[in-house]
């Protein structure tokens, strides 16, 4: 089969879930020992975030945030999903996907059911390429993607790590795309880079000689030194616009006529450069930072759906999305026509 001969795919419509805890920074600030690091560009804080309920699982997220879609699409087309993708930062049970228990509680019989740990921040891009792939090349004509966020209220409040001056920067999410076999609302083009040899600047260390998974001493967290800060720095200015900007020379669209931009969201100096990089303005660049903070993968499709339902996002207009991965070992950038302007 031909690019030519294969048949068109569209991200038919995105739905989100925030959990209902809505920290303050003054949560963190009580318990802050680096004022230094706290001013660190990376670490700069928003003004809120959203944190799992104790016992909240990943897959409970899941079903919250596709919840809107069945209302808007139905029960019937949701459960007649043929690809099902999950994507979750901290998985419940680390010998099972969340892949799995979404169907049974959805009521959905995949043909795939694929649960990707890899893609980081840019995990929605990753799983629309992959879930595209998958029905251009099979019979599968639906396919639902997740990317849920779920360390923050985790992993960040731990009694050691909310100390720490990245504990107030990332907050809880879940984001869904449902993608069909159509052209409603058509992707008009993906890019995916690996950099494997970025892969060991980002590590997740208990702080001692314990392994995460061993007895003993240590909470486990993400960690960077401070000289792998500047050069991820040095690398997700250049990541992000770098896949945006070959999406765009793909699609003959010059950037600056990019109706709405969304990234990742790791912090606000990032957002800038990225928006200046690409010569566009606020407007065209929307984020939920200082309502949710960083969401990792979840960041993409929760600002979509908010501005999606805020009545920002026009059918026909063109939408943007990249982000870069980590210590910048994945970066991925995709373009579509929107066609999920809510019904008035």
């Amino acid at each position: 089969m031909t690019t030519l001969d294969r048949p068109t795919v569209s991200l038919l419509d995105v739905s989100s879930y925030l959990p209902e805890n809505r920290v303050p920074t003054e949560y963190f600030t009580q318990f802050s020992r680096s004022d230094r690091m706290a001013k660190n560009v990376m670490f700069r804080s928003p003004k809120f975030r959203h944190h799992v309920a104790p016992g909240e699982t990943a897959v409970d997220m899941a079903e919250k945030a596709v919840a809107p879609l069945i209302e808007r699409h139905g029960a019937d087309m949701i459960a007649g999903v043929d690809v099902l993708i999950t994507h979750t930062q901290l998985p419940d049970n680390p010998a099972l996907g969340s892949g799995p228990e979404l169907a049974r509680r959805l009521g959905l019989h995949p043909d795939w059911v694929l649960d990707v740990h890899n893609g980081g921040c840019a995990a929605f891009v990753h799983m629309m390429e992959l879930a595209q792939t998958i029905l251009q090349s099979t019979s599968a004509t639906t396919a639902l993607i997740v990317a849920t966020q779920n360390c923050a209220g985790q992993i960040f409040t731990q009694s050691e790590i909310r100390k720490l001056a990245q504990a107030p920067v990332p907050g809880d999410g879940c984001g869904v795309g449902l993608l069909v076999k159509s052209d409603a609302a058509p992707i008009l083009g993906v890019e995916a880079r690996t950099y494997p040899e970025f892969a060991g600047d980002m590590s997740f260390t208990t702080n001692s000689d314990r392994r995460y998974w061993e007895e003993g001493i240590g909470q486990a967290c993400i960690s960077f030194t401070e000289s792998k800060i500047t050069k991820v720095f040095a690398r997700g200015n250049r990541l992000v616009p770098e896949v945006a900007l070959a999406v765009c020379d793909r699609i003959g669209v010059p950037s600056k006529e990019v109706n709405t931009f969304v990234t990742n969201q790791p912090n606000r100096l990032f957002l800038r450069n990225w928006r200046d990089a690409l010569e566009l303005t606020e407007e065209n660049h929307p984020d939920t930072f200082d309502e949710c903070g960083n969401l990792f993968a979840a960041g993409i499709p929760v600002t979509l759906d908010a501005e999606n339902r805020a009545g920002r996002i026009k059918n026909g207009s063109l939408v943007l999305m990249s982000a870069f991965a980590h210590a910048g070992d994945f970066a991925a950038a995709a373009a579509v026509r929107w066609g999920a302007e809510p019904v008035a």
